[in-house]
């Protein structure tokens, strides 16, 4: 049974996890707050992959360690059990004699999962779980996605009009100037976004049109992975896709191959292309993909029910005819306002 003191205390590992946003992917975020007679005497996060877990900063910083015996440590996700770049955080809680830990939600990693418990109860410490559990496994529910799915998260995200339209219809070469749909606040929270979000991908009509650097030219953080989808390698070097400011990522059908910052991969367009893509990310430890246009990618996914997230801008405008937006009969979880522009959140994963 949890009380309301554990829930308030995991709460704010939650919040001080969310801190280590954008810089410990692949590594979940975590955090941890260590308890003395009802007063906190050491919390922290961690705070970028490869440097110590949030168990080991939060013990680090316990002025008193004396009282590490006589104390509870909360933490969002069960302690690491294994050797990595860190050592076990779980090891080096039994070994400081801490009493009681208390735990969110267990870690599908399957180098812990369970493991992490099983060295805490071994020590005989007092273990708590599930405080928190769908909130804590929310945090990480990329990481979840992809250790239990085998595939990065995905990420659907389109803007369209009044009228149901996301573009005018266009050909390459002849009128190619992007129709903007929503305003600035929302094209502000797309390089946010990038700055989060492990990759973005877009088909190869979409590059032909638009030329889109897909870039956080707008927000700080770094570039994310870019991916397009080129079967005939008909993209040349003039696209700002190519322009060395991100890795990107070529699947095409012609060939293996490296060139500076950009990666060509094979695959067999005689079947079904997306679950090799989504193989090859889960390889490269990918965690999150977010799928920007155009609207036939778009609707690949959305048939083969591969996505876990859909935002979708509204704009203000209206433009009586175009290229009509996906197909998409779900119903929205909530509803923000942008100024003039609307974004509705979409979900179809459980942990969420």
């Amino acid at each position: 049974m949890t009380s309301r003191e554990d829930e308030k205390y995991m709460s704010r590992c939650i919040e001080l996890a969310r801190k280590g946003i954008r810089n410990v992917a692949p590594n979940p975020m975590v955090g941890s707050v260590i308890v003395h007679n009802g007063k906190i005497i050491g919390e922290a996060y961690h705070q970028k992959y490869g440097e110590a877990h949030a168990e080991v900063n939060a013990v680090n910083s316990v002025s008193n360690k004396s009282l590490l015996k006589e104390s509870t440590l909360y933490v969002s996700l069960e302690p690491c059990a294994h050797v990595g770049k860190t050592p076990s955080c779980a090891k080096m809680i039994a070994e400081l004699g801490i009493p009681k830990v208390v735990i969110g939600s267990i870690d599908p990693y399957f180098q812990v999962a369970g493991k992490g418990i099983e060295i805490l109860k071994s020590a005989k410490i007092e273990v708590i779980t599930g405080v928190l559990e769908k909130e804590c496994i929310n945090l990480n529910k990329r990481f979840y996605t992809y250790h239990q799915k085998k595939r990065p998260y995905i990420i659907l995200k389109w803007a369209k009009t009044r009228d149901g339209f996301i573009d005018y219809i266009r050909e390459p070469g002849i009128d190619t100037k992007a129709a903007w749909i929503t305003n600035d606040h929302c094209k502000t929270l797309v390089h946010k976004l990038r700055t989060e979000e492990d990759a973005f991908m877009v088909g190869t009509n979409t590059i032909l049109l638009d030329n889109p650097q897909l870039t956080a030219r707008k927000w700080f953080g770094k570039n994310p992975l870019r991916i397009t989808i080129d079967q005939y390698c008909q993209l040349n070097n003039s696209y700002q896709i190519f322009d060395n400011q991100a890795h990107t990522l070529v699947f095409n059908s012609i060939k293996d191959e490296n060139d500076e910052n950009i990666s060509y991969i094979k695959l067999d367009f005689s079947q079904s292309i997306i679950p090799q893509i989504l193989e090859i990310l889960f390889e490269l430890e990918i965690q999150s993909l977010v799928i920007e246009g155009g609207s036939q990618t778009l609707e690949s996914f959305i048939s083969l029910g591969l996505w876990d997230e859909a935002l979708v801008f509204t704009g203000n405008s209206l433009f009586v005819k175009g290229v009509k937006s996906p197909a998409f009969g779900f119903i929205s979880s909530k509803t923000e306002m942008f100024g003039d522009s609307k974004l509705e959140f979409f979900y179809n994963n459980e942990y969420v």
